[in-house]
Parts: structure tokens; sequence; C-alpha cells
């Protein structure tokens, strides 16, 4: 199999670890196989591809798109290293309001899965990252919502030592307590 699928703490979140096979010229992993992802429960069609830039001490997020044009995303980072995180911010979830983090780097080539109903951020620990995405929903201006990064509630151990730099968007996104 070309994928290992690790559940999450919360488990509708998954860690996509691919199969790498390098030599002296380099390597090759397939980084979606819609068949492999489909069997271990990622069976949704992905309709938009999105690439970012960030330097070192950037913060992007946490930011998801409201019903009904909320996002499934399947994140990875192929160049740098990230720490990349998931809130669950569906209601009637068990694990409403808790998040999961994973570092996602070009070194370890993992992705992680997150489904809709999550909002989605990430802080850059390299001197660059480059982030490759895949999402459910085409972006949606009108829906575009986020919730602010360092929320007390939700309460992120984002693990950096350093003030992040973040747009003024995110500078002002509500509190966790005040989203739809």
């Amino acid at each position: 199999m070309p994928f290992e699928f690790v559940k999450q703490k919360i488990e509708d979140v998954i860690l996509v670890k691919p199969q790498v096979f390098g030599d002296n010229r380099g390597f090759f992993m397939e980084s979606y196989k819609k068949s492999e992802f489909y069997k271990n429960g990622i069976d949704v069609e992905f309709n938009q591809d999105n690439h970012s830039k960030s330097s070192k001490g950037v913060l992007r997020g946490l930011h998801y798109q409201a019903e009904p044009y909320g996002q499934a995303k399947l994140v990875r980072c192929t160049r740098g290293r990230i720490y990349d995180v998931a809130v669950d911010i569906r209601k009637k979830s068990k694990t409403y309001g808790q998040y999961v983090k994973v570092e996602l780097s070009e070194e370890n080539k993992n992705m992680l899965y997150i489904p809709a109903g999550f909002a989605h951020g990430f802080v850059v620990l390299s001197d660059v990252a480059e982030l490759l995405y895949k999402t459910t929903n085409e972006y949606a201006p009108k829906y575009d919502r986020g919730i602010l990064w360092c929320d007390e509630d939700i309460n992120i151990d984002w693990e950096i030592d350093f003030e992040p730099i973040l747009s003024e968007k995110d500078k002002k996104q509500p509190a966790f307590k005040e989203i739809e």
C-alpha cells in the first residue's frame, strides 16, 4: 500500500504517511490516489488545489468556510517545516473545541486530512515553507470565516517562543465563543 492512514486523537482527522521511494537520483511518491483514500475513509471529491509560501514566524489561521461551502482539506508541506493545526468546530461533535496538531515537513512528507467542519491554521518553523493543499469546495469569499489564533478557550500550544507574524485579518478574527 502506498500510504499509511493514521487516525488522530480526533479520529476524523487523519495523518497520511506516503510511501517514499528514494535513491541517489532523488525520490518518488504518490501524493494522492483516490482508490486508496476512499478505502481508508477519505471519500471526498477534491475540487481546488492551493499553494502558499510563507516566511519563518508566519502564522496563518484559524480559517474555515461556513456551510454550505465547508471545505475538507488535504495539506502537505513541500518545502520547510510547519506545525499544522485542525480545530473541531462541529457543534454536535464530542470533540467540539478540541484540536489536533502535527508537524508537516519536506523531510517527513506527511499529509494531514482535515474534514469539513474544522478550522485550520499553521505556523512556519523553517526559514521558508510552502504548502500544497486540496480542498473539496472552491473558495467562496462570502463564506470565509476565522477564529482568533490565540483563543483562550481552544488554548492551542503552538510551541513557539516568538510573536508570530499575522495578517491584519487574522489579528481581528473573532473568539471561538463568537463563531456561527
